[in-house]
């Protein structure tokens, strides 16, 4: 018997869409920042401007939206609550092992690991990896930021990252990390499909009514 669940809050959900949209503005402008492929013809364009206004201003977004969610790891139901992302579980580790099994199509069955409501123990240690990744990227962000921002909030923010590493250290991890979200991005995208068609629980509408359906 299938029955729908409500599975992702609003705030999980907007937090969501929102991180969308600042990572795809964020690569966008960043690429162009390190590496410009448009060029002003005129004292009139501003491009260079632009791209920083835009790259600073998704940064404060992000940064927001993040909080937000980490916040919501407390405040949220059982299925966004920070313990779902406890790598140290010996049922995640094997829930793991059968889910990558099916991931990899070295399984045709549909694990019953991976027909649970919240998220998948793939998951759980995927995302702890991009919320670590996500936390360099804002201070290594906030540390060049406040090279040319003066003030104590830069300095909490990540400019004391620049007593540790130069700034074209920081500047390259930047880069490199944009690299693996992207790359995070196209998996998850494919997993989803794939979950998606092979499971039918209503994987990516979840992301936008907040319901899946699953198993009784």
């Amino acid at each position: 018997m299938l029955k729908r669940v409500y599975v992702w809050e609003f705030p999980v959900r907007l937090t969501h869409w929102v991180n969308v949209l600042s990572i795809i503005m964020l690569a966008i402008t960043g690429y162009y920042i390190g590496n410009p492929f448009m060029h002003a013809y005129s004292s009139t364009q501003y491009i260079m401007g632009w791209m920083r206004f835009l790259h600073f201003s998704f940064a404060y977004l992000f940064t927001c939206s993040f909080i937000l969610r980490l916040y919501w790891a407390f405040a949220g139901n059982p299925y966004a609550n920070w313990r779902v992302f406890n790598p140290f579980s010996a049922e995640k580790i094997k829930d793991l092992i059968e889910i990558s099994k099916f991931y990899l199509l070295l399984r045709r069955d549909v694990p019953p690991a991976l027909k649970k409501a919240g998220h998948t123990a793939c998951a759980t240690y995927v995302y702890l990896a991009l919320f670590i990744l996500f936390i360099i990227q804002i201070l290594t962000g906030f540390a060049l930021y406040s090279q040319s921002h003066v003030g104590g909030l830069w300095k909490i923010l990540g400019g004391w990252m620049l007593v540790l590493f130069v700034d074209n250290t920081l500047r390259l991890y930047h880069h490199l990390i944009m690299w693996l979200i992207i790359a995070f991005i196209l998996a998850h995208v494919y997993i989803s499909w794939f979950v998606e068609r092979a499971e039918k629980n209503g994987l990516i509408s979840s992301m936008f009514s907040g319901y899946k359906v699953i198993e009784d």
